[in-house]
């Protein structure tokens, strides 16, 4: 068990050689020694909401946190009125498929997200994090690195499921969620404010 902890902080020096970092994250204890631990779900949740709030507020938006997910959103984001919906899922071993990656969403999810009886669009947030967990977030003497990246498609307005368990959702590689990306739901918001469109272009 020592060697294998020893072989991981090895693997992660040569990530980051030209800084020492601390890990800001517990992990879990067997037997007294640290050990590797995989991830729980509400750590997995809390890592996407950190990861959406800390783009947020490189753009400049606001997020909205909500305790029960009745309506299929974890988190809404605000921009001078404008707001949209996002539903956050995480995982360290993703489904891949040519140009990007495939989650399986449950369709009562879904279908709400889908609907355009919303005041916000909704959309579907995917994080993908290492498997290891004390890989996720390294502390620098500048800097505190976020070892993951997520993914974002626009739910509203598309059509019914044709399973009544889950459905495939295509996350495009080239649909990273970035401020860049952040500002295209809120012009797509915009649209279908001043059009009262429900169809997504």
């Amino acid at each position: 068990m020592e060697h294998s902890t020893t072989a991981l902080y090895t693997a992660v020096e040569a990530l980051f050689p030209a800084s020492p970092f601390t890990s800001i994250l517990t992990l879990k204890r067997r037997g007294g020694v640290r050990v590797a631990g995989g991830a729980t779900s509400w750590q997995k949740e809390q890592i996407s909401r950190a990861y959406v709030h800390a783009i947020a507020s490189q753009g400049g938006y606001t997020v909205g946190d909500w305790n029960v997910d009745k309506d299929g959103v974890d988190v809404t984001l605000r921009d001078r009125g404008l707001m949209v919906d996002i539903q956050l899922k995480c995982t360290e071993s993703p489904r891949t498929v040519r140009g990007g990656y495939s989650f399986d969403l449950d369709v009562e999810t879904y279908d709400k997200l889908r609907s355009t009886e919303r005041s916000a669009p909704g959309h579907l947030v995917l994080l993908v994090v290492p498997s290891n967990l004390e890989l996720w977030v390294t502390q620098h003497p500048d800097s505190v690195v976020l070892a993951c990246h997520g993914y974002w498609a626009c739910l509203h307005g598309r059509e019914a499921a044709h399973s009544s368990v889950t459905t495939a959702i295509n996350l495009p590689q080239d649909q990273r969620l970035t401020v860049k990306s952040m500002r295209s739901m809120f012009d797509m918001a915009r649209s279908l404010l001043l059009t009262g469109s429900t169809v997504v272009n």
